[in-house]
């Protein structure tokens, strides 16, 4: 259009010119023009980059927004998360448990998820495309979680509101005055949290969401049992026992004195009355079976809790014959062992392991110092298998008395990012004469390193992702490294001791049998003895772990799957890498591409990994770090 315009003038201006020869003037107008005009379209093409890439700046830096209010929100909202992952501004508060507070969760919730769906990321990096993902995955889950009512039971003898809170109290910084008053600020509210909770227990009665009668009567014993030890003695008291030097001594006796008379005149009560109240009117309404199927629609909350705790779409029957098959093949290597330790078949071996006196406790110290003495052999050994490494600290302590009837054999509480309180396992001692040391080894590469300790310390110093990634978890994710991590301790030479490495093989048949029972109990309507008598035939675990496996499984539907399906993930993923790499291939770099993003939905991981191994075969850097 613009020639043709051109045209015209020149053909003017020719008219008025007719000395000229037409040809040559009009030809040299034509070439000018054809040279404005590209300048004029390389202008416009530049300014609407220009207009593309302030665009795209601005989209991305709308999620980068987001990102980070969404996390002031959760700080806020969960106090006790900011505790935990170190953010101490809230540490004189407590999350709103009530029933109110439930459906403006809801509809925060759905103003969020509405907020990250309406922000376009094309052109955006593979990892800001990603936090998007995550953050509208999660978002849709915690919004349905809310809608099938699944807050209405939050008490059961393993993870219960009861044994959180006083559990919490470890993670709780104790450097300053002003810590101390923020934790007696937070005493004084838990006969509030007592009253919210009963409240939520009183509307999931109305709506038949009871866990099972014979585990509630197991809670009782556990608030009866933190009501009862006074002042110092109590869990809650504990931290008055020694100030450390950032306290004046001209404020320790004031503190010492509010918080014990807080701990005995308030916290004590309340857990009592709570004791009370499931022991009169709670429990006894609890359900007779023990399956999630015996609920409202429990079919859909099971398959639901599949989905949140596995991050995968799995059916239970699947699961189910996974982990049979899982069981068959982890017998035959068991079976391996026991003939080079002189036994004929498995149940000669199993029924030897628990009158072996190398493998009987002699006393709680002896389980601790074991523990201790495995993972100092591993930390040693690290640079062999990765290039990332832990740079916070790990202790091993004992579990708490007051839970550790319930309490599993061992579990991981992470440190805060810059390393001012260390991971912690909790290793439980209780009843240690009926207990074994055959799977300790396994079990300590599982909860430090290179496992949960390793992996959440990790996360939580990768700079580049943001805070919700760095401090976030998936279950299958997370578990599923840790039992692979097991694994790890056989690739680098360790196990030396067949009776250990018999312990590994056990401890990965628990979370095949899990696959097993948990679906069992939740889908196929076993019953509790089904259960147990599934573990007896099939695996080494000792009686009292057998009982509160059993229990946990009943009590925390799905959680238990996560293990054995993250860790069959994780070592797919390893054996394409190593297939398809060749000489490429090296487990260090491996190792680091599966910590470097943080925790992730399996689905996410392997496309994750798939383009590293892209990247890896053309020689370019990976495009998603």
């Amino acid at each position: 259009m613009l020639l043709a315009l051109y045209d015209k003038i020149a053909e003017r201006r020719e008219s008025d010119r007719s000395a000229a020869p037409r040809g040559g003037w009009v030809n040299a107008i034509r070439r000018s023009m054809g040279i404005v005009v590209g300048l004029m379209f390389l202008w416009m093409a530049g300014t609407l980059r220009s207009e593309d890439t302030k665009s795209l700046d601005a989209r991305r830096q709308e999620l980068r927004k987001l990102v980070a209010e969404e996390w002031e929100y959760v700080m806020r909202e969960y106090p006790e998360f900011a505790t935990i992952v170190g953010d101490y501004r809230y540490n004189d508060r407590w999350s709103d448990g009530s029933l109110a507070h439930v459906e403006q969760t809801k509809k925060d919730e759905q103003e969020w998820l509405a907020r990250f769906e309406a922000i376009d990321t094309t052109g955006f990096p593979e990892q800001e495309k990603l936090d998007r993902q995550l953050m509208v995955r999660n978002l849709k889950a915690q919004i349905e979680s809310i809608e099938l009512k699944l807050y209405e039971m939050p008490v059961d003898q393993f993870y219960g509101a009861h044994l959180q809170l006083a559990q919490f109290v470890a993670s709780i910084p104790f450097h300053t005055t002003r810590q101390y008053e923020d934790y007696l600020t937070r005493l004084h509210q838990i006969p509030r949290l007592m009253t919210e909770l009963v409240e939520i227990l009183k509307q999931g009665t109305k709506d038949k969401l009871l866990p099972p009668k014979f585990l509630l009567e197991k809670t009782v014993e556990q608030c009866e049992s933190i009501a009862g030890p006074a002042g110092e003695s109590s869990a809650f008291g504990q931290p008055v026992i020694h100030f450390p030097d950032g306290v004046p001594e001209t404020d320790r006796k004031r503190l010492h004195d509010a918080i014990v008379a807080a701990v005995d005149m308030e916290v004590r009560p309340a857990y009592t009355r709570l004791a009370s109240f499931i022991a009169a009117e709670y429990a006894p309404k609890g359900r007779t079976d023990p399956g999630m199927w015996a609920l409202p629609n429990g079919e859909a909350l099971y398959r639901f809790r599949i989905r949140q705790q596995t991050t995968t779409n799995m059916d239970p029957e699947a699961i189910h014959q996974l982990g049979l098959s899982e069981v068959a093949r982890i017998e035959a290597d068991e079976l391996v062992i026991a003939k080079k330790l002189g036994f004929d078949d498995l149940k000669k071996i199993r029924a030897s392991l628990k009158t072996n006196p190398k493998l009987i406790p002699v006393s709680r110290q002896q389980i601790i110092d074991t523990y201790r003495r495995y993972i100092d052999q591993m930390q040693v050994q690290l640079p062999k298998l990765f290039g990332l490494l832990p740079k916070t600290a790990v202790e091993v302590r004992p579990t708490q008395e007051f839970r550790e009837k319930e309490a599993s054999s061992a579990e991981y509480n992470q440190g805060t990012p810059d390393g001012s309180r260390p991971g912690i396992i909790y290793v439980n001692t209780g009843d240690y004469q009926n207990r074994s040391l055959l799977s300790v080894e396994s079990t300590a590469y599982h909860e430090g390193v290179p496992g949960h300790h390793m992996q959440i310390s990790i996360a939580q110093t990768l700079q580049e992702l943001p805070r919700f990634r760095q401090q976030g978890g998936y279950v299958a994710y997370e578990e599923g490294w840790a039992l692979y991590s097991e694994r790890l301790g056989k690739d680098i030479g360790f196990y030396q001791d067949p009776y250990s490495d018999f312990g590994r093989l056990s401890d990965e048949m628990l979370r095949a049998v899990r696959l097993v029972t948990d679906t069992g109990v939740h889908y196929k309507h076993w019953t509790r003895q089904q259960m147990v008598d599934f573990f007896h035939e099939h695996s080494t675990e000792d009686e009292p772990d057998v009982q509160s496996e059993t229990d946990r499984y009943i009590a925390i539907p799905a959680q238990a799957l996560a293990y054995k399906l993250g860790q069959l993930e994780i070592l797919k993923l390893r054996q394409r890498a190593q297939t398809e790499l060749g000489d490429k291939y090296d487990i260090r770099t491996f190792h680091d591409e599966i910590l470097n993003g943080g925790a992730l939905p399996l689905d996410a991981l392997e496309a994750r990994v798939a383009a590293w191994i892209a990247a890896q075969k053309g020689g370019k850097a990976d495009v998603t770090k």
